[in-house]
């Protein structure tokens, strides 16, 4: 099999591509863990490929190729002379990572970090390949959550791999626009990778549009008085905080790039193609830091309205319980007052013999006069303490 062989490119120097009279890649052993192939065999040992979405190869715009491996499609690669490999995986096995180590000459640490998900977004260079990290995210209609996906890029000077670790973002979507578009795609691995970001970018619209009628409705719920809706902001400004770690770095990450224009020769439709995904991202950071700041105050209303409520049940419950004592201060008095001529009738009721009062002539009305006066007092008493 012949050594691929590379177009010089003398008016074009980008930080992924291979200088022209670099040394050709040779030709792949079997990967790491794998036994080697037979001998005479020519091909190194299969590995399980069952995550490979699609491997096409490319030149001058146009699709050459779609091999039904890693293998094939590396074979076809060295074949084409100025030829660019897409490969796209979504969560692949060690052993086909270990194996795109092996043919790109990708770097041990970008590998570890593909293997795994949950990285921050970033953009790393090794040698001529470009690592970059992406957090896509998507909006869910029917949860009304957001869904967080995550993206890694190796850019080389005739490949790009991309692996998935989640739904977001659609890159077949990404691929079918490119490849209608081969004046862009011809352009090379840099293109592409704009495209990817320009999808990751572009996905995070309907996620902001999503979260804005969120808050929209919860901030009628807040004054709705809604019981759920501190759980509600809770758990949207835990997803915020999770968007804004994926488009806070992206930022920096392209004014990386766009600072990079000139050393390496972009081209002038790719220079343009990425200010406009730049103003995208910070437009969608800003947009993002709004979100939380909104939600922070929110919070804070929703605080002070659930005080207020409280203090008002409790200031009810207070007035009630003070028209309740009033109530039974008057009881109170009343049972009082009935209680002196209960008590003088009481005594003079009880029928002993050796009672003086009962033979007085005057003792009827001094009994009824006893218990008027007391009667007249205790309710005198009671009302200058506002008991009646």
């Amino acid at each position: 099999m012949s050594e691929r062989r590379r177009t010089p490119r003398p008016t074009k120097r980008h930080p992924w591509r291979r200088p022209a009279d670099a040394t050709p890649r040779p030709a792949p052993g079997p990967p790491r863990g794998e036994p080697p192939a037979a001998a005479g065999d020519g091909a190194p040992a299969e590995v399980d490929e069952r995550s490979v979405v699609d491997a096409a190869v490319y030149r001058d715009g146009r699709r050459v190729g779609t091999p039904g491996s890693l293998a094939a499609t590396y074979r076809r690669l060295r074949e084409e002379t100025g030829a660019m490999a897409w490969i796209g995986l979504y969560r692949p096995s060690e052993a086909e990572l270990l194996s795109l180590a092996e043919e790109f000459d990708l770097h041990k640490l970008a590998i570890e970090d593909a293997m795994e998900a949950h990285q921050r977004p970033k953009l790393e260079r090794y040698g001529e390949t470009l690592f970059v990290v992406l957090r896509a995210a998507r909006y869910l209609d029917a949860p009304e959550e957001v869904d967080f996906g995550e993206l890694h890029v190796f850019v080389g000077p005739d490949f790009v791999i991309t692996v998935r670790h989640g739904a977001a973002p659609d890159l077949s979507a990404v691929r079918a626009r490119m490849e209608s578009t081969p004046e862009l795609l011809a352009l090379g691995p840099e293109a592409v990778l704009y495209a990817i970001l320009d999808a990751a970018v572009d996905g995070y619209a309907p996620v902001v549009a999503g979260v804005q009628n969120d808050i929209d409705e919860i901030e009628t719920e807040v004054f709705r008085g809604d019981p759920e809706v501190s759980r509600r902001i809770y758990e949207l400004s835990r997803e915020m905080v999770e968007f804004q770690r994926a488009t806070r770095p992206l930022v920096g990450m392209l004014h990386g790039l766009m600072a990079g224009f000139d050393k390496y020769g972009t081209d002038e439709e790719l220079r343009r193609y990425l200010r406009d995904v730049a103003d995208h991202v910070t437009h969608t950071s800003e947009r993002v830091d709004g979100f939380r700041s909104a939600l922070t105050d929110i919070l804070a209303v929703n605080a002070t309205l659930v005080t207020q409520q409280q203090n008002a049940e409790m200031r009810a419950l207070a007035e009630a319980g003070f028209e309740q004592n009033e109530e039974v201060k008057k009881i109170s008095a009343w049972a009082a007052i009935l209680f002196a001529p209960t008590l003088v009738g009481t005594i003079y009721g009880m029928n002993f013999t050796h009672m003086p009062e009962l033979h007085w002539v005057l003792g009827y009305p001094f009994a009824i006069l006893l218990m008027a006066v007391v009667c007249v007092s205790l309710y005198l008493i009671f009302k200058r303490r506002d008991w009646l």
